[in-house]
């Protein structure tokens, strides 16, 4: 468990700045895709019995490396592309439900894959894994919004701002960036 902790701790210690500098979206949709490959990978070397038990640790510790650093990103940009009103509320949601899928169905899947005894069934759970890391990435890459560096109030004008706050310049808005882009210039507040 202790190397498990050491690259969950590293990685967001070591890639953290790379956040703010390279920017959230390339980064954590980098970090989510890689993350997803290098766990197809070492299911592979699993199923085919290529690794041993430090193998496969140090295997587990790259990958969480790189999974924790996207990870810590992730929570803390979707906290912050909701309005500051309900920014606690959205990033109690967001984790609360991570928290129920990981924490109550990942064990039930997994448990039942490794209970098995059959490194194909586990292959499947590493398979499982990948896919969704890597969905995570893609979708970050196409919807996500860049957050770094920004004022969150350019990213999520507060529920409260008035219409003449709203029509300042500032910089250029997502797509997905609620409430932004529509009725600048006018004078009126986002619909």
């Amino acid at each position: 468990m202790i190397p498990f902790a050491v690259g969950n701790f590293l990685g967001p210690l070591l890639l953290g700045r790379l956040f703010d500098t390279v920017g959230r979206k390339p980064m954590i949709s980098g970090t989510y895709i890689l993350s997803g490959i290098l766990l197809v990978i070492t299911g592979v070397l699993f199923r085919n019995g290529a690794l041993n038990a430090t193998t496969q640790t140090v295997a587990w510790c790259i990958i969480f490396f790189f999974a924790s650093a996207g990870a810590s990103a992730a929570y803390l940009t979707v906290s912050e592309i909701f309005p500051m009103e309900t920014r606690a509320m959205a990033i109690a949601f967001f984790y609360a439900t991570g928290t129920i899928v990981g924490g109550f169905g990942g064990p039930l899947l997994f448990g039942a894959l490794i209970q098995s005894g059959e490194p194909k069934q586990i292959f499947i759970g590493y398979v499982v894994g990948a896919v969704v890391m890597i969905l995570g990435g893609i979708v970050q890459a196409t919807m996500g919004v860049e957050a770094a560096q920004r004022d969150l109030e350019d990213i999520a004008p507060p529920l409260s701002a008035q219409a003449a706050e709203l029509d300042e310049p500032g910089e250029e808005a997502d797509p997905y960036t609620l409430g932004r882009g529509q009725g600048r210039g006018t004078g009126h507040a986002p619909s």
